[in-house]
């Protein structure tokens, strides 16, 4: 039983590590103070060619199995949720239909100049009314001649009002549920395509989030990605990569809070030595430290399992709930080290605070993970 990374993993974790303390780390406070895409940032990002990470390197991507994408959500989250949470998206969920199902001239106008930060993509699932049961979407495609006609609204979209194309679920049979859902690509500028409301949030700040409406949007049939009614079935096979890429982000974020909050019980003094000192504020750094490390052991068993062709449906989805959750309570738990200060601009624990609250939702919550993990653990 080895746990130790790849000669690879271990030299890509190294350079990515100089690589965005030099580029994000240093915009991650500006990029949560003003809520704003980070242009800058997302291009030079991508002139590193850091959003192929999964994809071959015939087409520009690095080639990289689950666990090195996994080290590049845990690091960028360490310095930066919001810039963490933009370019998983570019990487994965934005961007994976296309390679999968893009037409060749699709692949060449959007995914390769994606792939190089050239253009910035995005997914739409999410419903006014329709959350984690995604057989109730009622945004409906409609095939006249060699068209799609789309009309719904989407909310809660990442980069909704920056995306140059988005990856858009419908149902084409809403009566079949989940077995009518198909994927559709839709660019910027289509008629009947608009960025609704943007969605104020304390969370990962930066990573701006929307609502896109369909309005009698007409898209070439060639758009369809993939065949119709196999929707669910697509998006199940990158559910587990989504749920371990998260639990990656939940680790980084746990990481960087318990540094902090270590070091201020060493530095911090009250009642005349440091309150390390104090039973109670030790009880809380060895509970952390547990969990984190179990967090992270179950994190990278679920990546192992995929990149060597298990399923992992049950593993990915233990992952992201226990990285989630833990991430919740270790900012939780620095925080009150902090004291007061623990809800001061001044330092970065309050954004940490605000930011482990948004890894909860993506992929799963922590209540319908906890259904599929029972689910998966009855069949045996």
């Amino acid at each position: 039983m080895d746990f130790n990374f790849t000669k690879d993993q271990i030299f890509f974790r190294e350079k990515f590590i100089k690589t965005i303390n030099e580029i994000v780390a240093t915009h991650a406070k500006r990029i949560d103070k003003e809520d704003t895409f980070p242009f800058e940032v997302f291009k030079k990002m991508g002139s590193l060619g850091y959003y192929g990470i999964r994809y071959p390197q015939e087409i520009g991507g690095m080639g990289a199995d689950c666990t090195t994408f996994t080290i590049f959500a845990e690091e960028l989250a360490r310095v930066s949720i919001s810039f963490a949470a933009i370019a998983t998206m570019q990487c994965l969920m934005g961007t994976d239909f296309l390679f999968r199902f893009g037409t060749d001239d699709i692949k060449q106008r959007l995914l390769l100049p994606a792939i190089r930060g050239e253009k910035i993509g995005t997914i739409a699932f999410t419903e006014p009314d329709c959350g984690s049961d995604l057989g109730a979407i009622k945004t409906k495609a409609v095939k006249m001649g060699n068209e799609y006609i789309l009309n719904g609204r989407k909310l809660w979209i990442t980069n909704a009002d920056v995306a140059d194309f988005v990856t858009v679920v419908a149902t084409v049979d809403p009566s079949k549920r989940l077995n009518g859902l198909a994927f559709f690509l839709v660019e910027k500028g289509t008629q009947g395509f608009y960025s609704g409301q943007k969605i104020e949030k304390m969370s990962a700040r930066g990573s701006v989030t929307g609502e896109l409406i369909f309005d009698d949007c007409r898209i070439p049939a060639n758009n369809l990605l993939g065949e119709e009614g196999k929707g669910a079935k697509y998006l199940e096979n990158i559910l587990s990569e989504i749920r371990i890429m998260i639990a990656g982000l939940g680790l980084g974020l746990s990481r960087t809070a318990f540094k902090a909050g270590k070091k201020y019980a060493k530095e911090r003094e009250a009642f005349g030595k440091p309150i390390g000192n104090f039973q109670l504020i030790q009880d809380k750094i060895a509970e952390m430290e547990t969990r984190l490390k179990t967090a992270w052991l179950l994190t990278y068993y679920a990546a192992w399992l995929k990149d060597t062709g298990q399923l992992a449906v049950k593993e990915a989805a233990m992952a992201k709930f226990y990285s989630t959750e833990t991430a919740n309570f270790i900012v939780d738990q620095v925080t009150r080290i902090f004291g007061a200060y623990g809800i001061a601009e001044e330092y970065n624990v309050e954004r940490y605070f605000r930011d482990a609250r948004f890894l909860l939702f993506g992929g799963g919550t922590s209540e319908i993970l906890k259904t599929i993990i029972a689910r998966e653990s009855l069949k045996k």
